[in-house]
């Protein structure tokens, strides 16, 4: 069992779909996987097992098992879902990026990821430093606290006064 402090928020429930029990789903991670049939969500209220998932636009249309007619899923409205973090070494974790320090291919350290920014090009590591680095220019890391980045020339100096 895993420690809730250690579990992440996979999705939100917005609102009951149709009279069957399935509910609207918005998901704040790009691992569909979690809405597979069988999979166990954790919430505030309690575990949540998908019964049956679907995509439906930018959201997902799903039933979860002993929560059948409308009624039933307009009492989930508003539950955050939860979940184990994956261990997928080739991926990179919004979890394990904050609070880690980034150094700069000429070994300078040039702030601490304070969050990541959504961006369609690239999402980018917001430093306390006021910079904001593209995921793209990640070479190494995070590992032991410390992600190495190779920029352009002169990335750091934009805003700069």
């Amino acid at each position: 069992m895993t420690d809730a402090d250690e579990l992440l928020e996979v999705g939100r429930i917005a609102k009951a779909h149709g009279l069957n029990g399935e509910v609207n789903v918005v998901l704040t991670t790009n691992r569909t996987e979690r809405l597979d049939p069988g999979s166990v969500l954790r919430t505030d209220r309690g575990d949540l097992k998908v019964a049956s998932s679907r995509p439906h636009g930018d959201r997902w249309l799903v039933r979860f098992a002993g929560h059948d007619g409308r009624t039933a899923a307009e009492a989930l409205r508003g539950v955050v879902l939860r979940s184990e973090p994956l261990d997928d070494p080739d991926e990179l974790w919004v979890h394990e990026l904050i609070g880690s320090r980034v150094v700069s291919n000429d070994g300078v350290e040039r702030g601490t990821v304070t969050a990541v920014q959504d961006n369609p090009a690239a999402d980018l590591l917001v430093l306390d430093s006021g910079a904001l680095v593209p995921i793209v220019f990640v070479v190494d890391g995070p590992t032991d606290g410390v992600i190495h980045v190779d920029v352009p020339d002169g990335l750091f100096d934009l805003g700069a006064s």
